[in-house]
């Protein structure tokens, strides 16, 4: 099992405050070592859950982004981003969604879902959810989903969806772009023996949000199966 290292949050900490090419080249050999060490939690958490999910992504070190910023369309020209974060990818057209975690000094975030639906993939949560909200709902309510992660996340519309009256009664739902949820934990329990416990915990609590949306994505309006 591997814990993130308190080594790595420092090496965050100080990139942000020195967050430049000649700083980060001289520091290159900590940066590696900070990388590894989140690549190795990661596989540890990817262990976790392919016990009772599968996951696409091969290791943790290839679910790690690049710290290299795209800087061409941005007023922010610091080179490198001063996190360290990545993504699993679920396996098969029949499980739908993500997991995602995000380590930077004072925050580590676990969490996942759907953040840039296709038009047709939103198109049809709309169509469910046009005519049933309560089984979201009851998602939503569940005490792990509630416990790890409050409520449910995502950009919005400010006003009804084209072809939906503004008092819908699901109309809360049907405003609603992109679908996560995330837990922020903070430096002190990323730190803790039992971190790996806590952000699997959290993944966990995300099954019942994921298999919701897969049965609905995977199926059209009549409920016969479109994959």
């Amino acid at each position: 099992m591997s814990r993130i290292q308190k080594s790595t949050i420092d090496f965050l900490r100080q990139l942000a405050k020195n967050n430049d090419r000649e700083w980060f080249n001289a520091n290159k050999p900590t940066y590696e070592k900070a990388r590894e060490n989140v690549a190795e939690f990661a596989q540890s958490l990817m262990d976790r859950i392919n016990q009772d999910d599968l996951l696409e992504t091969q290791n943790g070190k290839k679910s790690l982004f690049r710290i290299y910023r795209d800087v061409r369309f941005s007023k922010n020209k610091a080179p490198y981003k001063t996190s360290l974060s990545g993504r699993f990818r679920r396996e098969g057209k029949l499980r739908r969604g993500g997991y995602y975690y995000h380590l930077e000094p004072g925050d580590f975030v676990i969490g996942g879902g759907f953040y840039g639906m296709e038009k047709h993939d939103l198109k049809r949560m709309r169509q469910e959810l046009d005519q049933d909200g309560d089984t979201l709902r009851g998602i939503m309510a569940a005490p792990a989903f509630k416990e790890q992660f409050g409520v449910m996340r995502g950009e919005q519309l400010k006003t009804a969806p084209q072809g939906y009256p503004k008092d819908h009664e699901n109309i809360d739902l049907l405003r609603y772009k992109q679908f996560y949820a995330f837990r922020n934990f903070t430096e002190k329990e990323v730190l803790s023996a039992g971190f790996l416990d806590e952000a699997h915990a959290a993944v966990v609590a995300l099954r019942p949000f994921f298999d919701y949306f897969t049965d609905v994505l995977t199926t059209d309006a009549n409920g016969e199966l479109m994959v």
